[in-house]
């Protein structure tokens, strides 16, 4: 008996330990990813932290979809998404305008949502978790405080003399183009002697950034400042500016938002002035969000990004270590 006893008790020791361990281990989810596509480096880059931030981590799958930069292909990938029940959605707004009707189906179908980058419109705002990413309004504001400053070191601005700035926005209706404009609005009212005399936009990419600089240039002789809403933008009027027979960060002062490799490559070269920070590293944000969500924790309404300013002073040292 006492032989039968002892072998009673190893037994439930095992299953002891076993079903604890089975307890421990966290639930598989499966998490559906939709980018609005990469159309440029800063785009690939946030795809590619997304998706090894999830490979690292066995407890998830990641299904990721492309929309190659076409609402409808969203829109199509999430039903998608929500036909295969899974835990949960990551998805990158494309504009903000026109995903309330996905969102409220995903709701009906208890699948919650979480923005990444860019969000949806205010309406829609209470169909989504939270949104982690940038602070595009204060991007904006940087920029502005940036070149305020800039500008008053250089003796530049006397506060009477009037500062002609251009600017390229991003894609129409995208919300950093829509809240990078504003924040830098935000500054320009401190300024009565600064003026945004031409404004268009240049889709967030090089080679449309080049052609309405090409035009900017032709219709306007007194530019001071390009104010553009994303790097690759204003590299493409660099080398629109360098055609023109003018040199790009001395004849015209430019500032970018993101801070690419490209950037620091043409502010090291003095042909880029300023360059605000938008981190696309986002995949460990994003991992660290699902966990907690499965863990059923509450996820904050905001999920902010720490970012710099990076200009002549800086960006040689910072260069190196740039991984977009």
């Amino acid at each position: 008996m006492k032989k039968w006893g002892k072998i009673f008790a190893l037994v439930a020791a095992v299953l002891l330990v076993l079903s604890v361990a089975a307890f421990a281990q966290p639930k598989h989810w499966v998490v559906g990813f939709s980018q609005i596509g990469s159309e440029r480096e800063w785009r690939t880059a946030d795809t590619i932290s997304v998706q090894n931030a999830f490979l690292e981590d066995p407890t998830f799958t990641l299904i990721y979809s492309d929309a190659q930069q076409r609402q409808e292909n969203q829109i199509k990938a999430i039903r998608s998404f929500i036909a295969r029940r899974v835990n949960a959605i990551l998805f990158t707004a494309l504009v903000e305008t026109g995903y309330g009707p996905v969102l409220q189906e995903a709701k009906r179908a208890g699948i919650p949502v979480v923005m990444i980058d860019r969000d949806v419109a205010k309406e829609d705002r209470g169909l989504r978790l939270t949104i982690m990413g940038s602070d595009f309004i204060k991007e904006g504001e940087k920029a502005g405080e940036w070149l305020a400053d800039y500008l008053k070191k250089k003796g530049l601005d006397d506060g009477k003399k009037a500062i002609n700035i251009v600017e390229l926005q991003g894609t129409t209706g995208s919300a950093p183009a829509i809240e990078r404009k504003t924040g830098f609005a935000n500054v320009l009212k401190s300024h009565a002697n600064w003026k945004i005399t031409r404004s268009q936009t240049g889709n967030f990419t090089s080679s449309e950034g080049k052609q309405v600089m090409e035009a900017f240039l032709k219709a306007d002789k007194n530019i001071d400042v390009l104010y553009a809403h994303n790097d690759q933008m204003a590299l493409g009027a660099i080398q629109a500016i360098k055609e023109a027979g003018l040199k790009p960060g001395k004849d015209i002062i430019i500032v970018g938002v993101d801070a690419v490799k490209g950037a620091f490559e043409a502010m090291v070269a003095g042909e880029m002035n300023a360059s605000i920070e938008c981190s696309p590293l986002l995949g460990p944000q994003a991992v660290l969000a699902m966990r907690d969500l499965r863990d059923g924790k509450k996820l904050p309404a905001r999920i902010y990004t720490i970012e710099g300013i990076f200009d002549e002073t800086n960006a040689a040292e910072a260069l190196p270590t740039r991984q977009y």
